[in-house]
């Protein structure tokens, strides 16, 4: 069975160190071009395929994304798995900045976006299963791989998805937090449903980049938060590293 694995980075996720680049894949799929070539690469002896959702100069903003047309590639190109890192506002009081975060629920705010690859031809058996959008068996390999780096890590929380790109008032995060949301995040959806639409097995390690609006006296800072994901991006390198090492003994 094909262990290709494809990592989807978000914002502060530039590169990855030790990544050995073998070529570079220029897609043009059903729904128009991805954000950017899909790279191919080696990273401890296994294959992985890398691209940024933001594009090679983060130029796209997250209502601004071909999400549809980012799962296509990846899916054409044969990988079996997601990883989707992301920056994120903290909301829950430990889930603060720096600390990294496997959600396994999601509630979705955007609006206006392509969230189906049958949007143009839809049928009822078009309609599929979300009640659990992270899938469970790539969360617990994860967390299983930060156990073993010994890398501490949220096992659990609700994202919730916002339209963006501006950042969110303190009267729309204290609406999150009564809803249930831990974190606050632009980018979550459509992604997570179009890679289950495509069958794909799809995890998101967030990462928290600062309290969300309204969680602290400090003014939100572009800068400071760039600091942050700047430190915290070494995390999870770490555990991309481990777990790569974990899928590899496995091939």
């Amino acid at each position: 069975m094909s262990q290709l694995l494809a990592i989807i980075g978000g914002s502060g996720f530039a590169e990855l160190p030790e990544f050995e680049l073998i070529s570079r894949h220029e897609i043009e799929t059903p729904f128009g071009s991805p954000s950017a070539p899909v790279m191919d690469g080696l990273l401890n002896g296994c294959r992985i395929l890398l691209l940024p959702r933001h594009g090679l100069a983060h130029q796209f903003a997250p209502h601004k994304i071909n999400y549809r047309a980012n799962l296509w590639a990846l899916h054409s190109l044969g990988c079996s798995r997601i990883i989707a890192v992301a920056a994120v506002g903290g909301i829950h009081l430990d889930c603060a900045p720096g600390k990294l975060v496997l959600p396994d629920q999601l509630i979705d705010y955007t609006w206006g976006r392509e969230s189906s690859f049958f949007s143009d031809q839809f049928s009822a058996d078009r309609h599929i299963d979300f009640t659990w959008p992270y899938d469970e068996a790539l969360r617990n390999e994860l967390m299983n791989a930060a156990q073993l780096c010994e890398l501490e890590i949220r096992p659990a929380g609700t994202y919730g998805a916002t339209q963006g790109p501006r950042l969110e008032t303190a009267a729309e995060i204290a609406r999150l937090a009564r809803d249930g949301c831990d974190l606050v995040g632009m980018t979550g959806m459509p992604e997570a449903v179009l890679a289950r639409e495509l069958n794909l097995p799809y995890a998101c390690c967030a990462v928290v980049a600062n309290y969300a609006a309204g969680l602290s006296d400090k003014t939100l800072s572009m800068s400071e938060i760039e600091r942050t994901l700047a430190g915290s991006m070494e995390q999870v390198y770490r555990l991309i590293n481990c777990y790569t090492q974990r899928l590899l003994s496995r091939q």
